[in-house]
């Protein structure tokens, strides 16, 4: 008698789950599928939730400070200035803002001096809202103009190299051994004033350093490839070539950089006006509010916590879309699907193999005996 002996072995091509790295990367390939670098970046974006978040608290500061004091034409709501010493309702000049029960308040509150007083009788949540302003103020300055001069050096001197480059990095060089307090009081006596722009200036000039030489770095990569050849066969200028065929691949860099340089920016701003050199009285900023109250801080220490509370907000923000940007504009970055998406594509893709064996699957052959 012969018996026939069928196999019951698997198949070890078609045994196991897809590996993880090729699910996720699959869904990734999926969701930005005929989507240009400009919609790819502003998804990744989007779906960044503490870009996001971080992006609508800084929102909502700026509006805050914009509209409680008034800004420029915007009238305020808020019923004290921040020049305004209105006789304090206690002498301790304690905040008269109360937070619910469920915080271990009394309940909320706002009362007419919700941040408190000074000993002379300033609300402090006037004078905190004026040093925003002219925190984001300064920023904004320091944002643009280094931005701008860093961009300049940088490109010309990765895209030119030779001897344009060597004196421009070793100007670059330069600027980074300027010690920032020195320039700040100098441009502070020759502008005779120790307000705003001077301490953006000061910081404007001399902050571009780092960014100069990323963009000079990438300038030297993205010069020598294929694009860029063509352009030159194709008779392009110098200046086309920078500003329309290498200049926008380094949008990414220079936007993180430029929010890093922002986030960095208030915190010098914060340390000049401290040590004296910054924003001086009778006008305010979260520094001078720092150094002003620098001594209450054991007997009103709420002088002293709220603008340090603003001071962290407004980096904390700043540094985190700065990481989500970093994380749409990295052509290396991606996104790891959520649990359910992953959960779903593994079901979907599960079911359309089974139908497709089910389809194609012969009869099984009968065991003679």
């Amino acid at each position: 008698m012969t018996t026939t002996r069928t196999g019951t072995g698997a198949d070890p091509q078609q045994s196991g789950p897809p590996a993880p790295p090729e699910e996720t990367g699959s869904l990734e390939q999926k969701e930005v599928a005929g989507l240009s670098q400009g919609q790819i970046v502003r998804k990744r974006f989007l779906r960044h939730k503490g870009a996001m978040i971080s992006l609508v608290v800084l929102i909502l500061v700026i509006l805050l400070a914009a509209t409680s004091i008034g800004w420029g034409p915007i009238p305020g709501w808020y019923h004290w200035k921040y020049t305004d010493l209105p006789d304090p309702y206690n002498p301790q000049g304690e905040p008269t803002m109360s937070v619910p029960g469920l915080f271990g308040g009394h309940g909320w509150a706002w009362g007419i001096h919700p941040f408190g007083q000074d000993e002379t009788g300033l609300d402090l949540f006037a004078a905190v809202m004026r040093g925003t302003q002219q925190t984001i103020v300064v920023i904004l300055i320091l944002g643009l103009l280094s931005t701008v001069i860093g961009v300049v050096i940088g490109a010309v001197a990765g895209y030119y190299r030779g001897w344009v480059d060597a004196v421009l990095m070793r100007f670059t060089d330069l600027i980074i051994t300027l010690p920032i307090i020195l320039i700040t009081a100098v441009l502070g006596f020759v502008l005779n004033a120790h307000g705003i722009w001077s301490v953006a200036l000061a910081l404007g000039l001399l902050s571009w350093t780092t960014l100069a030489r990323l963009v000079r770095g990438e300038f030297l990569a993205l010069r020598e490839r294929e694009f860029v050849d063509a352009a030159r066969v194709a008779g392009a200028s110098d200046r086309r070539i920078i500003f329309k065929h290498i200049l926008p691949n380094t949008v990414g860099i220079i936007a993180v950089n430029t929010t890093l340089l922002m986030g960095a920016g208030i915190l010098s701003e914060a340390a000049l006006s401290f040590l004296g050199f910054g924003i001086r009285l009778p006008d305010l900023s979260l520094g001078s509010l720092i150094s002003a109250y620098a001594q209450s801080f054991s007997f009103r220490p709420w002088l002293f916590v709220w603008p340090g509370i603003f001071i962290i907000i407004i980096v904390l923000c700043i540094n985190f879309i700065g990481d989500g940007l970093r994380d749409a504009f990295d052509p290396k970055q991606k996104r790891i699907p959520k649990a359910r998406a992953l959960r779903a594509d593994r079901a979907t893709s599960a079911k359309a193999e089974l139908s497709t064996h089910e389809t194609a699957a012969p009869p099984s052959p009968a065991v003679g005996l």
